[in-house]
């Protein structure tokens, strides 16, 4: 928990707060120790710093593979390597002193940390062995997203427990959420710039170098031809795209307005979100980097789950809001592109399968049904850790 210091740190900056800390608090101690205010603040502080560090780097990464064939020493992954070197240091600290968790954060943020940092090198043998990995669904991949996934529980985890309630509170939490949904949604960034760099191809004006599309021609034995283009961008089946968009983020928006409990909680993480990549999406074009579809459909979504929540069976009552105004705000982005470009060689979405609607909805009702059990046995789960 978080207990009062003195105002000495109020007035100091970064650096200054960093040396006081060290001064004052840097010896070995049990996981739960009682934190200063000024020093529980500065440590999530420094986690969203790490976050956003990450989260540039990811986002600019995915549009660089689109691009280029060069990997090593890229600029994005420097990017997102200071997010990491600061999380390094930030889980070195909670594990020595004890301070700004308790023992079932640290074990998510370590177990997290953990997890990211044996995928990474993995990445970059798979790289070295099967040449450039040209999905973001990879087992790397997917290994990278999972431990950043873990260590964002665990910071969840421990804010939600440490921090005193108020509207600081609820602002972390809800920036911790937009970052936990991110994340999630990440890999569908495939079919999103993937559509986009098919079109630029069809059109005659291919985002992609020349030895990228060559390279992905060499790994099926195809000239540069359209299904050669359509293995580099678009490899992943249609049905996956509003399954994870639609479903997972969902079950995501769920957790979170039952830890904010603000009414509207959902819509305002999803807001946040797509608000994040409709900036990046002028940045990346202005760099001359391909850009991708930007998910406004997630904004129904957001607005269901909050819905949701304000009827006596949120299962039920979730699972067809969702499916409902997330499937049709999906479908009604998809025709921008008619409405307002005509025939166009580009798209406002991606390819999806619509059958899905009910498989989405099932899978739903089923695990929204047991997200209480499931918090019982999590709660008792994390306080045996």
């Amino acid at each position: 928990m978080a207990v009062d210091d003195t105002a000495e740190a109020i007035s100091r900056g970064p650096v200054g707060r960093t040396r006081l800390f060290f001064a004052r608090h840097w010896h070995r101690g049990a996981p739960g120790q009682p934190t200063p205010a000024w020093a529980l603040r500065f440590c999530y502080g420094m986690w969203l710093t790490a976050f956003v560090f990450k989260l540039l780097g990811s986002s600019w990464d995915m549009s660089w593979h689109f691009r280029w064939l060069r990997d090593d020493l890229a600029p994005p992954h420097l990017i997102n390597t200071v997010g990491t070197v600061i999380i390094v240091v930030l889980v070195a600290i909670h594990s020595y002193t004890g301070l700004g968790c308790d023992r079932g954060s640290l074990r998510l943020m370590q177990a997290g940390l953990a997890v990211f940092l044996i995928a990474a090198p993995l990445d970059v043998i798979n790289h070295r062995v099967n040449g450039l990995d040209l999905t973001a669904w990879s087992p790397s991949h997917m290994m990278l997203y999972l431990g950043t996934g873990i260590m964002q529980a665990g910071v969840l985890l421990g804010w939600l427990r440490l921090s005193p309630p108020g509207r600081f509170r609820t602002g972390v939490l809800l920036a911790l959420w937009a970052f936990f949904l991110e994340n999630t949604f990440f890999p569908n960034g495939q079919q999103e710039y993937g559509i986009l760099g098919l079109r630029s191809w069809e059109r005659g004006t291919p985002e992609a170098e020349p030895t990228l599309l060559s390279f992905a021609a060499q790994q099926i034995g195809h000239p540069v031809d359209r299904a050669a283009v359509m293995h580099f961008t678009m490899p992943i089946p249609d049905w996956v795209y509003l399954v994870w968009g639609v479903g997972v983020s969902a079950l995501i928006l769920a957790l979170a307005r039952r830890t904010v409990g603000l009414r509207w909680t959902a819509l305002i993480v999803t807001a946040a979100y797509v608000a994040y990549r409709c900036v990046m999406w002028p940045l990346l074009l202005g760099l001359n980097f391909p850009v991708s579809t930007v998910p406004f459909y997630l904004l129904a979504v957001g607005l269901a789950v909050d819905l949701a929540y304000r009827t006596p069976r949120p299962a039920l009552s979730g699972a067809i809001l969702v499916t409902a105004l997330g499937y049709g705000a999906f479908w009604l982005q998809s025709q921008l592109r008619p409405l307002l470009l005509g025939d166009s060689q580009t798209e406002s979405a991606p390819p999806a399968a619509y059958w899905t609607a009910a498989v989405t909805a099932a899978g739903l009702f089923a695990l929204w049904a047991l997200t209480q059990p499931a918090k019982t046995w999590w709660a008792q789960r994390i306080h045996a850790l």
